[in-house]
């Protein structure tokens, strides 16, 4: 639309925090579409304080409307030389249109203007918007055993809260 300013991606500050969590119930909602996995929308959500400790460290980055209000974030964590995505969600409403390619585009100049050598995540497997559309990206799958020792912690620990094992896979993007 002539006129229209475009979404902005920056930093997550302490009162974008707040917001967050709906943000992520939004975004869950999607997964009810798939029957076998549509508890996924009212799983456990991070909460504001973690969002807020990722955002005090830098590691948290919203997308936002010409209002300067969030509708979609990245969080993650650095370990060594890689940054591990833990969420990355957009409100339902504001889903496919690419949003979510803005946040993880910065996330990925920002891995590179630190020197960092990968991006990791884990994911479902068969879901268009998870592992299909990461491999779309760059992104690949990874074997447990490819998956190294955090990874595969990473996979071990989300089955344990009920995730369905074989469905989920670790990804990682070489920078």
């Amino acid at each position: 639309m002539p006129g229209e300013r475009r979404a902005t991606v920056r930093l997550t500050s302490k009162a974008d925090a707040l917001l967050l969590p709906a943000i992520e119930r939004s975004a869950g909602e999607l997964f009810r579409g798939i029957p076998d996995l549509a508890w996924v929308a009212d799983d456990e959500l991070q909460t504001v304080e973690r969002h807020q400790a990722q955002a005090r460290a830098g590691t948290s980055w919203v997308i936002v409307d010409e209002a300067d209000q969030p509708f979609g974030f990245l969080s993650a964590e650095e370990y060594g030389r890689e940054l591990h995505i833990w969420e990355l969600a957009v409100r339902q409403n504001r889903q496919g249109r690419g949003a979510g390619r803005a946040l993880l585009e910065t996330w990925i100049d920002y891995a590179r203007s630190r020197g960092l050598k990968a991006i990791t995540l884990t994911t479902f497997r068969e879901v268009p918007w998870n592992a299909p559309w990461y491999a779309r990206l760059g992104f690949e799958a990874l074997s447990l055993a490819g998956a190294k020792d955090r990874l595969a912690s990473v996979l071990r620990e989300e089955e344990r809260r009920g995730l369905p094992g074989e469905r989920r896979c670790a990804m990682r993007l070489q920078l």
